[in-house]
């Protein structure tokens, strides 16, 4: 092994052999274990999103791979509709090209040429990340039998009533041209104006005040309508009044949608451009008035004067001549939820159009009856409440997309415009008996991305067909994936895998946190804030992060902004941290919070626990290799306390990952317990007992056991963290595991191994117990040392008094150890009534450890640096405590620095504290 630890130079060549070895394919052998990837945009690059939830999956994965589970991680893209043919229109508009020069057909082409050189980055970059994915069966959601899958699940919806095309208001982004979804929708608070508009009564007897917020759909006004019971209007209900701007008179309605108390309690109705005006239209059949076209210009509904314009300039011009007219009662600042589309960012608007639609509602019953009955589990739990509220009030699927890349609906129309819906034309005609002289022609629409998304489990698999894919891994074992997408995609993979495979898709659904920056805040380009994964894993110097983070930036305050605070956090850039860094600290934060933060010193912690595990690894090959490392069955019997003690901690180790944190999904308490085993005790503890053993015992045997000990319990460890950190622990394995004395394969991987399993018969209590008086009074003897500056190399006598027999019996038994690790030289008891010689004291129990300080250290000059740090001490606490004092601080100062000059003042109490006591014992 190389002296430093440099994942750079391991994690490449590890992968590649683990790809070439076939390691990722399922075995064949065992129960089986699968996990279907969220397929992320064929468009996509990794982020911090994507990198902590396939470090969880890498790591399930690679878990029950190592416990001889028949293990297949489903790897693949989404075509991505909508952001796909974004990115290619984008392209085309830099040549002077748009798609319609091209023609649908040679545009498909354009996006298919660009997904085989561009797309599937992200593919590459997981690999960074260590997956260990089966990419012998990579899927992309338009591949013929994906698309198959596809047609064949609309088809048989269609055929049983399940699937039909209606006329109804949608989301429409005029800049897309096409309808998406509710849930495709980012509504946010802005500012904007609410429009008073008189409307006056034909009877001539005056006018009714209506307020909007979008003046322009006005002209597509059905009625106005007020409250059946409000007194101020009952006897207009009936009458007409003229629409402003137009040659219409419209009426005067009730119903019970109104809010008397609200306003002046009238409210226009404009059933083709506003949801609840829709349903109000239904119930007083009144007719729907389209004033939009598909790019949110005004047709020619309108009065001639605002045909062609764009809707807000068309706004402006209303509202000017509405205030001519003498009809603009007046104008109020309004704050408003504007609807944004979440791909274009472009404000929507209802628009009435024939779009497919799913009916969900039979879909749904049996997908939360599977919830309910425990067969699909939720962790956390309480996610299963947002599930049941979306799904208990779930609203028909609008599953149609005026776009050009994605599936097309296989629907076609004849001259009448009868649908016949088959796998193709030919299909068709057959299907309906259809002579080749009825003139066909197919549907424009493509399907919602999230249509063949829901598919995904089972159609990965080879769905219709019976595959032996489908039958040895379906139903999966766990779902990964964000509680943002519960609702697009979770939802409806159950209702469509309980649908059309009679079995549910996934058992358990493991929602994870949101990755948010050290503050808390969300990650965002505008923010300045985002952090790349293969940054963090290769490094990135400050020129190249600048460039990053503020190109494409639109103001250029911001850009200043976010440059500024990019050189105060990383002057000199990121440095490399490495892969299982990085994902050891996915591990740490994996809580089950809605928020995760991601903390940089958190992830520096992680790289030096790498280092810490590689430095380990060298002292024990150091020890072993070329030496006598044999065990046999009798040696179990003679093993030291130290070697008893570090198998039990091992043992608890094993048995808290294998039978609580991973079953549940707690990857943080499982990062937690290897950590703590790893630094403290393995590291910090049994190494610095075996090199005592190694260098000063001499009894060869017990060297020979420990020489066991020592490698065996690393292999063990090794194994236990592969699933999180599969690079650095291969890299070790490979170089520790012909020293095991264990027969391995040739082109063996660590990956190929059988996870440690409990092994209670190893667990020692007592070894344990006497590990632990032992470490209170190395820690005793050593916080005498630190205290009382005496320098760290410098032998000490100790005199115990005050120890019971078990203590006495423990002292003769680990006296090695006490003398190796406190560096003492002398070890003395003295009787309880014979005074003590000036001497500082640690406790253990009742028993008293006693380090006499003549000739340890000079008490004089001690005296006086104790004396000189104290009078600093008391000069910054008496600072904080005349800020504090001060209420012209506490009250105008941010809270946050209050808070932090109040935990200054505490830290310095207690660190005079501690040097009062110090400055006590020398006067002793």
């Amino acid at each position: 092994m190389e002296k430093v630890y440099n994942p750079h130079q391991i994690e490449q060549t590890c992968y590649q052999n683990w790809e070439q070895q076939g390691y990722f394919t399922p075995t064949g052998q065992g129960p089986a274990y699968c996990i279907m990837l969220p397929p992320p945009n064929v468009t996509g690059t990794l982020h911090m999103g994507h990198g902590f939830q396939q470090s969880i999956m890498d790591a399930l994965i690679r878990y029950h791979r190592m416990h001889g589970d028949n293990t297949l991680w489903q790897i693949g893209t989404d075509h991505a509709g909508i952001a796909t043919q974004m990115v290619v229109e984008h392209q085309l508009l830099q040549q002077n090209i748009t798609r319609h020069d091209l023609g649908r057909e040679k545009f498909v082409e354009k996006v298919w040429e660009w997904k085989e050189q561009s797309g599937n980055t992200i593919l590459q970059q997981m690999r960074r990340l260590g997956v260990s994915a089966d990419w012998s069966r990579e899927c992309f959601t338009m591949d013929e039998h994906m698309s198959d899958a596809v047609r064949e699940v609309f088809i048989r919806l269609f055929d049983e009533g399940l699937i039909y095309r209606g006329q109804r208001l949608v989301n429409w982004d005029p800049k897309l041209h096409t309808a998406i979804s509710d849930l495709e929708v980012v509504a946010s608070e802005e500012q904007g104006f609410l429009w008073h508009i008189r409307y006056p009564l034909v009877n001539g007897n005056g006018h009714l005040i209506v307020a909007t917020t979008r003046p322009e759909t006005m002209l597509g006004d059905a009625a106005v309508a007020v409250h059946p019971e409000d007194e101020r209007y009952k006897h207009l209900i009936g009458q007409f009044v003229h629409l402003p701007l137009t040659d219409r008179t419209i009426p005067i309605i009730a119903d019970e949608y109104v809010d008397k108390e609200f306003g002046t309690g009238c409210v226009k109705i404009t059933p083709a451009h506003d949801f609840n005006d829709y349903a109000v239209g239904q119930r007083h059949e009144l007719p729907l008035i389209n004033i939009l076209n598909a790019d949110a210009t005004l047709n020619n509904e309108v009065p001639e004067a605002y045909r062609g314009l764009n809707r807000f300039v068309a706004r402006e011009r209303i509202v000017n001549n509405l205030e001519t007219q003498h009809l603009l009662e007046k104008i109020q600042p309004h704050t408003l939820n504007v609807p944004r589309g979440d791909r274009s960012g472009e404000i929507l608007e209802p628009f009435l159009t024939f779009q497919w639609y799913v009916k969900t509602k039979p879909l749904a019953e049996p997908a939360i009856k599977a919830v309910e009955s425990g067969e699909i589990r939720f962790i956390p739990e309480n996610w299963s409440k947002t599930y049941y509220q979306w799904m208990y009030n779930i609203e028909d699927w609008c599953i149609s997309r005026q776009l050009w890349w994605g599936h097309r609906i296989p629907a076609w129309y004849d001259e009448a415009g009868n649908i016949y819906v088959a796998q193709d034309e030919a299909s068709a005609r057959k299907k309906y008996h259809l002579s080749d002289t009825v003139k066909l022609t197919q549907d424009t629409d493509v399907l919602d991305t999230w249509f063949s998304s829901a598919l995904w489990p089972f159609s990965t698999l080879g769905w219709p067909h019976d595959t032996p894919e489908l039958k040895t891994f379906y139903p999966t074992s766990v779902l990964v994936t964000g509680f943002d997408i519960i609702f697009f995609w979770v939802a409806r993979m159950i209702m469509f895998g309980l649908k059309f495979t009679g079995k549910i898709p996934f058992k358990d659904i493991y929602i994870t946190g949101l990755i948010r920056d050290h503050e808390g805040q969300k990650m965002s380009k505008s923010k300045g804030n985002i952090l790349d994964p293969i940054d963090l894993i290769d490094g990135i110097d400050l020129d190249n992060l600048l460039q990053k983070r503020t190109t494409g930036l639109m103001q250029p305050q911001m850009a200043a902004k976010i440059d500024k605070a990019t050189r105060q956090q990383f002057p000199d850039g990121i440095p490399a941290y490495g892969t299982d860094a990085l994902r050891m600290t996915f591990y740490s934060i994996s809580s089950p919070s809605r928020d995760l933060r991601f903390e940089l010193n958190r992830l520096e912690s992680c790289r030096n626990f790498c280092n810490k595990l590689w430095n380990a690894a060298r002292f024990v090959i150091m020890n072993v290799e070329g030496k006598d490392c044999s065990f046999n069955e009798s040696d179990n019997a003679q093993l030291n306390i130290a070697d008893k003690w570090i198998l039990s901690k091992l043992q608890h180790l094993i048995n808290s990952i294998v039978d609580v944190d991973l079953p549940n999904y707690r990857f943080d308490l499982a990062m937690q317990s290897i950590y703590e085993f790893t630094w403290n005790d393995y590291c910090d503890w049994y190494l610095e007992l075996a090199k005592a053993i190694l260098a000063t015992s001499d009894n060869p045997d017990m060297q020979r056991r420990t020489r066991y000990t020592l490698i065996n319990v690393l292999d063990q460890l090794l194994r236990i963290l592969h699933p999180f950190m599969p690079f650095i622990t291969e890299t070790i394995w490979q170089t520790i595991a012909p020293l095991t004395g264990k027969k391995v394969a040739a082109n063996a991987s660590i990956m190929t191994q059988a996870y440690p399993q409990v092994d209670n018969s190893v667990i020692d209590t007592e070894s344990c117990d006497d590990i632990e008086w032992l470490q209170k009074t190395i820690i005793g003897i050593r916080t005498v040392r630190s205290e009382m500056n005496i320098n760290p190399g410098k032998m000490l006598p100790l005199i115990i008094r005050n120890a019971d027999d078990n203590d006495k019996i423990r002292l003769n038994q680990l006296e090695l150890f006490i003398r190796s690790l406190a560096k003492v030289n002398s070890i003395d008891f003295l009787a309880a009534d014979i005074e003590a010689p000036a001497a500082a004291t640690a406790l253990v129990g009742q028993m008293e450890l006693l380090i006499p300080l003549a000739g340890l250290i000079d008490v004089t000059a001690e005296t006086a640096r104790l004396n000189k740090e104290i009078g600093k001490l008391q000069a910054e606490i008496t600072k904080c405590e005349t800020k504090l004092g001060n209420p012209t601080f506490v009250d105008k100062a941010p809270p946050a620095v209050v808070v932090q000059e109040k935990q200054r003042l505490s830290d310095f109490s207690a660190a005079l504290q501690q040097l009062q006591e110090q400055l006590k014992k020398l006067k002793m």
